[in-house]
């Protein structure tokens, strides 16, 4: 038997004994806002159980991947918590179309386990706790390039917090790094998604309460392929959209879009 030949069977082996998703297969890379990190990652579990495929997500904020995408990174989905952010790009001709709505993010107020402030009050336990000189460091994401940032600086500014809280303000790069600052107690407090405050990583650090809804606008968060998106890439954004990512999407609390 040629060397040829024994290469081949060796080969035909390898091929038998890997899994189906492993033989051939493109893992795209999808840019995914933070406030998925936990949603997500059961999601593509879920994915990968039911087709053999899979995806790589790279979490982070979506203003961030926004430029990203923008500038050739090779992402074949965008799942952002802004949905301007994907109508810009659409606008610009770096996705496929307008891409679908997915969930509609909320946010907390978060205390960390041994914090004085009493988040039961809500953002009036903000205020006392600052008047109380309390109150050292608060956490959200950077407004610049963080939905949920811009999120919880128009809530605290409709509250009258905004200018009082500045001096205070630690800025997380995106609202899972938000979500660490506060969940370790190196702030007193915190606003971030509550699909992070639902995980129980986190969950158990500390206490939370739900800010209402009309608080600040909607955090309409929208998905979409990019002109690079490959079969795995359409097969996931298709998935998505069906109920099974919906019922993993409404564990960790976020709302559905109406229709």
């Amino acid at each position: 038997m040629n060397v040829l030949v024994i290469v081949r069977l060796l080969a035909l082996a390898l091929a038998l004994l890997l899994p189906p998703a492993a033989v051939g297969q493109d893992v795209p890379a999808v840019a995914a806002a933070s406030d998925l990190k936990f949603a997500l990652d059961e999601a593509i579990r879920q994915f990968r159980d039911e087709t053999g495929r899979t995806v790589r997500p790279v979490y982070g904020s979506s203003g961030s991947f926004m430029q990203q995408i923008q500038q050739g990174a090779p992402f074949e989905l965008f799942l952002s918590a802004d949905e301007n952010l994907v109508f810009e790009l659409a606008r610009r001709g770096y996705t496929v179309d307008d891409g679908i709505l997915y969930a509609i993010g909320r946010i907390v107020l978060f205390a960390p386990n041994g914090s004085p402030l009493r988040v039961e009050h809500g953002l009036e336990g903000v205020r006392q706790a600052l008047t109380d000189g309390q109150l050292r460091k608060f956490a959200i994401a950077n407004p610049a390039h963080a939905p949920y940032g811009r999120a919880a600086r128009a809530v605290l500014r409709r509250a009258g917090l905004w200018d009082a809280l500045q001096p205070h303000l630690v800025l997380g790069e995106n609202v899972s790094q938000a979500a660490q600052f506060t969940a370790a107690g190196s702030v007193e407090g915190g606003i971030f998604a509550l699909s992070l405050a639902l995980a129980p990583a986190i969950s158990r650090t500390g206490r939370y309460v739900i800010l209402p809804a009309d608080s600040a606008e909607p955090l309409r968060q929208r998905m979409v392929l990019t002109r690079r998106a490959g079969e795995t890439a359409r097969a996931f954004y298709a998935w998505l959209a069906g109920a099974n990512a919906r019922a993993v999407l409404r564990r960790f609390g976020f709302a559905q879009p109406a229709g």
